[in-house]
């Protein structure tokens, strides 16, 4: 399934019983203060996606899924729990 694809599946899918993919979404915004700069976001991005992790909402899974997108395929960022994270919730979505 590529990037296109899952991003139209997250956005039609209703994810309000999912908790593990919630929980996945939760970890991947919770690692983002560690590699804001390699994705180049700007700070007033990572705290609006920081600010996620308190109030998460179904319909913002494809936002999540965007930036867990851009983690796996970034080269800047080394840190494999960061990566496994981001890798964990696009499983996720594609097994839901």
């Amino acid at each position: 399934m590529n990037d296109k694809e899952l991003i139209k599946k997250c956005e039609s899918c209703d994810f309000y019983d999912d908790n593990d993919l919630m929980a996945n979404c939760r970890a991947v915004l919770t690692d983002l203060d560690e590699c804001k700069e390699e994705l180049g976001l700007s700070e007033e991005e990572a705290e609006t996606y920081l600010k996620m992790v308190e109030n998460l909402k179904p319909q913002d899974v494809s936002k999540v899924l965007t930036l867990a997108l851009k983690i796996r395929e970034s080269g800047k960022i080394k840190n494999p729990e960061i990566k496994n994270d981001a890798s964990r919730l696009i499983r996720a979505i594609e097994m839901s």
